[in-house]
This record gives C-alpha cells, sequence and structure tokens, in this order.
C-alpha cells in the first residue's frame, strides 16, 4: 500500500495548492524516502521530483533536493535508477550549476557503484549535464570519469562510454575532440592488456562519424593499420571490421592505397577469422 501511495502522490500533489503540498505531502514524502521497503523509496524516488515545478525553486532547493541526495545514495539500486532517471527535471527546476555542485560527489561515487546499469545511468546522464556546464566544467569535473569508463570490466559499459564520448564531440566539436579528447582515449595500442586494444578499435569505429575525414587519416587510421599486425587473433579481426567501417566514410583513392592491401594481407592470415572479417572488408573496397 505505501509503494502504491508513492506512486500516486505526485499526481495527487498536481490537485493541490503548493502550500497545501509543503504542508500536507512533504512530510510524507521525508517519510516514505526513509522507509523501510526498498519498494518503497523505489517508488518515491521515480516521482518526487515531479513535485518541484509545484512548488517552485526555493521550496525545492530547501525541502526537496535533501531528500534527493539521500535517495541518490541509497542502497537499492533501484532507488538510485529511478532518482538518476529525474535528474533532467530537477536541472530545469534547480538550475544545473547548483545541482551539479550538490550532485558532484555523488555521481563520482555512482561512476563507480557495484551495479552496472547504475552506471549506465550516469553515463547516459553526462552529455545533458556537459552541453549546460559547459567545456571547462566537463573536463575539470568529469573528463577523468569518461576515459575511465572505457576500461570498465562490463562491456556494455564500455559500448556506452563510447556513445556518451560521440556525444561529447557532437557537443564541444571536432577541434575539442583532436586537442584534448583523442590524446586520451587512444593510448592503449601498447597496453599489455588485449582488451584494452581492442576498445581503442572500437571507440574507432564509433568515434569516426563525426571527426572527420582529417582526423582519420592523420590519427585513427595509421593506429588501425598498426593494430592489424598484432599478436592477438581477435585485435587483429578487429582491427579488420574497423579497417571495413571506415571504407564509407574515405575517398576511394585513400581506400585502395592504404586499406585494401592491409585488408588483402590480413585475408591470408592463419586465423580463420581474421581472414574471414578480412575478406568481407575486402568485398567494400
Amino acid at each position: 500500500m505505501r509503494t502504491a501511495a508513492a506512486f500516486k502522490s505526485a499526481a495527487l500533489a498536481q490537485m493541490l495548492p503548493a502550500d497545501a503540498v509543503l504542508t500536507k505531502l512533504m512530510p510524507c514524502f521525508r517519510e516514505l524516502s526513509s522507509d523501510s521497503s526498498q519498494h518503497v523509496r523505489a517508488a518515491i524516488a521515480s516521482v518526487i521530483l515531479g513535485v518541484a515545478p509545484l512548488v517552485g525553486r526555493e521550496a525545492t532547493v530547501e525541502q526537496l533536493l535533501p531528500l534527493f541526495l539521500q535517495l541518490l545514495n541509497d542502497d537499492f539500486p533501484e532507488v538510485r535508477l529511478n532518482i538518476i532517471s529525474t535528474l533532467h527535471a530537477a536541472s530545469s527546476i534547480i538550475g544545473v550549476e547548483q545541482l551539479s555542485q550538490s550532485l558532484l560527489p555523488a555521481i563520482a561515487e555512482l561512476a563507480q557503484d557495484r551495479q552496472w546499469r547504475v552506471r549506465m545511468a550516469i553515463i547516459e546522464y553526462i552529455p545533458l549535464l556537459a552541453s549546460q556546464m559547459g567545456v571547462a566544467f566537463f573536463e575539470e569535473k568529469l573528463g577523468a570519469m569518461c576515459i575511465n569508463w572505457l576500461h570498465d570490466c562490463v562491456y556494455a559499459i564500455r559500448e556506452a562510454a563510447i556513445a556518451n564520448l560521440r556525444r561529447l564531440i557532437e557537443v564541444f566539436g571536432v577541434e575539442w575532440a583532436q586537442n584534448h579528447l583523442l590524446p586520451q582515449v587512444l593510448t592503449s595500442p601498447a597496453n599489455s592488456n588485449y582488451l584494452y586494444r581492442m576498445t581503442v578499435l572500437y571507440t574507432i569505429a564509433g568515434l569516426a562519424p563525426v571527426v572527420g575525414v582529417e582526423l582519420i587519416m592523420s590519427t585513427m587510421l595509421p593506429l588501425v593499420l598498426q593494430m592489424s599486425s598484432d599478436s592477438v587473433p581477435n585485435v587483429r579481426f578487429n582491427a579488420a571490421k574497423t579497417l571495413r567501417q571506415l571504407v564509407p566514410l574515405l575517398d576511394s583513392g585513400l581506400v585502395h592505397e592504404r586499406i585494401k592491401p592491409c585488408l588483402a594481407t590480413l585475408s591470408d592470415d592463419p586465423d580463420h577469422d581474421v581472414s574471414y572479417f578480412a575478406s568481407q572488408g575486402l568485398q567494400c573496397c
């Protein structure tokens, strides 16, 4: 019953004047936010910020924000996920600058949360926060965690991290990517862990469509060609797959001069998977 009541509380608040929400419902929000049942807390976390537009900025900062931060650090993953999903609503009422200052410690902690779905939810919020706070704030407060996600132990997180970087390039531009992002994310070909080397290839494939031909030619393509001779077959066949993905982005002369000879060499690789993906790439040249 408490869970059902929590879910309906925001809808009820919309039927009441602001002073009634503050005097009648706010004590209930506090109680539900500390309920012994994780399901009740998860329910109130999903709706509590829906009340913010009704009570205004001052009341939101003074009374709702503390509950928001409390739920953001709840022990139950679903509670944290539900409250993260309302971050956009919070920023529109509180103001992203104040919210960010309140959230930064929690975001830094949640970026390493033991539940990968929580880390995923934080990743999906980063581009919005970055676009509203600007490049200087991002580089100082958020940049390092975005790079660290590329080395996460969960593949889905590494994949989301690459998509996050792509959105950040769309926000901050190619020049920023060239000067600040790529030097950090394309440094793992020499890493002894082959999974990190493969992540570089995935990153190149994910970012190439938004960085432009010049950066592909000067920075990305040389790395892929270098990694096509890696000692680990998994890296070589991913290099072949990446070359295939670069083909539509480059002019035919460059493809025939640099990509096709590499794929031809890989097509004779003793590893079956490497030769297969190289042969597939050759058909696109």
